[in-house]
């Protein structure tokens, strides 16, 4: 039975304050026999319990121990997306030509952490339960039917799901006897989780959460026999702990963290492989000096996305390179062939020759536009978001090579928020997501289906760019069973990106992750890239089925 008195919560705590969970005040070259692992977010106190796999703000999906306690269906490396899916729960997986529909296998062998069998009849409650609660499918998948036939599910969906193969993939499946008699799955705090992952949670604390190793798993002996979940106030403590040894695991951003974190220690790894989220500068396309394309282009020329990786970022990401806004090495098998090899360069003099054919001039210093008007722009991004805040005055001072004078203005985060979904910006530095493909980067940048009136909240698309054949290509991608129409499709999408410049791409938003090899290895890296290592993702199941003594 797990405890969950204060007076035990205390205790633990405090044992956490004292040993740092994985022996951290030991001698890092001596690894230590059964050690804990400890694996940390920044997130402060973590005041109430909540062990709801659906819920994005459940503790045990914010610090991550849902993803030990529950499993999903295969593993899709977004790291490598070209890899082939790890079959998990789902021990066969089978997608239909069109991929409306998937077969999935249920995997014999497999029990709930409360001893009953795991069926295929979990696999299609789970689904079925997403059908049935629109609040739960939080990637859209728009579920129409679900069927069982003995040890396989056929889960059938409104579209094609060839861009959402991972998002339908790595569904953490729950128990049908015991979500069956739950009133409000949207709402269930799910005290006492029952899952077929590697773990058990054993006790929970406002400072941290422990879980145990099963001795029944499916997937074989673990090495770790305890995980340690546990919350610091902020980066800066989470830093500290992560560089003593306090902390083994996090996926977190660590200014200069070749000396505040990898020289602390020789066993301390920060990995940050990219897949195909960026970050990139939207801009508002309906409105002065964006609405030109050719002004477009010509920040775009004069950006600099190596000084970006050095010093925004201080280089702990990966440079973007790629024209096309695509990643490497993750985007290379997705270049088209009129843009492989083609990289960013500055350009100042080839950027001014454009503006020039475009009818600009220049009074002295100052770029003065077709209409007789200097050229200034306001840049915002919020407070206290210091490598985006380095990151757009780095754009500043980038476009003054052109005449203009850009403004960095940093607001509070909720209005900028707001601000950024209305379109009330004139440019602002913000995130594209990741995926399987790389559909979502640009449908997040260019796609007409977020297009919404100024005032209205987008969600992406934010400067409204308005492109019916990018809108058109974007679909035929998502949609299309032909391989070589998908081709052609991706091939349109890269030509309008990189011609028409609807945003300008900046850096790689890699999968940040650290760890440290003092008592385990077997992580992934980039000589073994099997997976990310965000240790929030429903991915780590697989890193921690790996583990193995460091001795």
């Amino acid at each position: 039975m797990r405890l969950r008195t204060s007076l035990v919560a205390v205790g633990l705590a405090a044992a956490i304050t004292l040993t740092g969970c994985a022996g951290g005040g030991n001698d890092p070259a001596e690894p230590e026999a059964g050690a804990a692992l400890t694996i940390a977010k920044p997130d402060g106190p973590i005041t109430t319990e909540g062990n709801n796999p659906w819920v994005g703000d459940s503790s045990a999906l914010r610090l991550g121990y849902a993803n030990a306690i529950f499993e999903p269906l295969g593993i899709v490396n977004l790291v490598d997306p070209s890899a082939e899916v790890v079959p998990w729960l789902a021990s066969e997986i089978t997608w239909a030509e069109d991929y409306r529909s998937v077969q999935l296998t249920a995997r014999d062998g497999v029990t709930w952490n409360d001893g009953e069998d795991f069926t295929a009849e979990d696999i299609a409650f789970t689904f079925e339960l997403i059908k049935d609660n629109p609040a739960l499918d939080t990637t859209a998948l728009g579920i129409t039917d679900v069927a069982v036939d003995g040890a396989t599910v056929t889960v059938s969906f409104e579209n094609p799901m060839y861009i959402k193969q991972d998002k339908v993939l790595h569904k953490l499946i729950v128990p049908e006897h015991v979500w069956a008699e739950v009133d409000d799955p949207t709402t269930f705090t799910n005290e006492e989780p029952v899952g077929t992952g590697p773990y058990t949670l054993e006790s929970f604390s406002t400072q941290s959460v422990e879980l145990t190793a099963r001795d029944d798993y499916w997937g074989g002996e673990l090495a770790v026999p305890t995980l340690y979940y546990v919350s610091y106030a902020d980066n800066t403590a989470l830093t500290t702990a992560l560089a003593n040894g306090d902390a083994d695991w996090a996926q977190s951003f660590i200014p200069n963290v070749q000396s505040a974190y990898l020289d602390k220690g020789e066993d301390n790894v920060y990995w940050a492989p990219a897949g195909f989220g960026i970050d990139t500068m939207f801009v508002n396309t309906l409105e002065k000096p964006f609405d030109d394309v050719a002004f477009r282009q010509a920040v775009n020329m004069v950006i600099d996305r190596a000084k970006h990786a050095e010093i925004a970022r201080e280089g702990g990401v990966p440079e973007l390179t790629s024209v096309t806004g695509l990643p490497t090495p993750a985007g290379d098998d997705y270049i088209s062939a009129e843009f492989a090899g083609q990289d960013f360069a500055v350009d100042v003099e080839g950027a001014k020759a454009v503006l020039e054919g475009a009818g600009y001039t220049w009074d002295g210093d100052t770029l003065v536009d077709p209409d007789g008007e200097p050229v200034t722009f306001t840049l915002t991004v919020p407070q206290g978001w210091n490598d985006y805040v380095t990151g757009i005055s780095l754009i500043s001072d980038a476009v003054k090579e052109l005449g203009v004078d850009a403004a960095v203005d940093t607001p509070d985060s909720d209005s900028w928020w707001e601000a950024k979904g209305a379109g009330d910006f004139q440019a602002i530095l913000h995130w594209t997501d990741s995926g399987a493909t790389p559909y979502d980067l640009y449908s997040d940048m260019m796609d007409g289906r977020f297009l919404k009136p100024l005032g209205e909240a987008a969600d992406f698309n934010f400067g409204r760019y308005d492109s019916p054949e990018a809108t058109a290509a974007l679909n035929e991608y998502a949609t299309t069973t032909d391989e070589a129409a998908r081709a052609t499709a991706l091939e349109t999408i890269q030509r309008i990106f990189v011609e028409d410049v609807p945003t300008m791409p900046i850096g790689t938003r890699p999968f940040i992750s650290q760890y440290n090899t003092r008592n385990y290895v077997g992580w992934p890296s980039d000589e073994d890239p099997y997976v990310n290592a965000d240790p929030t993702q429903p991915t780590a199941v697989y890193i921690l089925t790996k583990l193995q003594p460091s001795g």
